[in-house]
């Protein structure tokens, strides 16, 4: 304020506060109106239908353990099932096989990707051996060869070792790891 200027008051600074207010509403829906067109440019209506297949993911099977460490090309959905009830928009119940029997059968559509009938894209969980608790265990079927890596103080001994779960599945282990998890291989 400038010397001599008078201070706002009461009835001036509501009326201007309430300008001001009214202009960064507005504002904001201006900036609202605009996300939403770029948000809708992207969504697609999901329509599910009962009797169709499903791909599920995998993800609500928290909980998986492993032995070894996960690859990034894995399969992220299993399936396909058939949906069997609608439950309202969002949510419809599958038919799940026996072996996922302890997994809740009712999903919400974010986790369903809709099935077109491929048998390459089918990935079976029997795969998985799910025990009780949702966890499994990828076991070595064999050692298929040594190595010795030498660092620079040390020798590292290494082994490589073929998975159960594929026989393409072949990785470079540490062996007192092995040796330790699975002592049956060096008999």
């Amino acid at each position: 304020m400038e010397v001599g200027d008078a201070p706002l008051l009461g009835p001036k600074l509501v009326r201007e506060t309430t300008e001001k207010v009214n202009i960064i509403r507005e504002r904001i829906k201006t900036a609202q109106s605009r996300q939403k067109s770029y948000a809708d440019r992207k969504r697609k209506g999901v329509a599910l239908n009962v009797r169709d297949f499903v791909f599920l993911k995998v993800s609500p099977m928290k909980g998986i353990m492993q032995f070894r460490k996960k690859e990034k090309l894995a399969p992220r959905f299993v399936g396909p099932y058939e949906i069997t009830e609608r439950i309202c928009n969002v949510a419809y119940k599958l038919a799940l096989p026996p072996a996922l029997a302890m997994i809740h059968n009712l999903f919400h559509v974010s986790l369903l990707r809709k099935c077109v009938q491929d048998p390459s894209q089918v990935v079976s969980p029997e795969v998985l051996e799910n025990s009780d608790d949702l966890t499994y265990a990828v076991r070595p079927v064999t050692i298929l060869d040594w190595d010795v890596k030498q660092l620079r103080r040390k020798e590292v001994n290494l082994v490589k070792v073929q998975w159960s779960e594929d026989e393409n599945n072949i990785t470079w282990e540490l062996e007192e790891k092995v040796r330790r998890m699975h002592p049956e291989l060096f008999v």
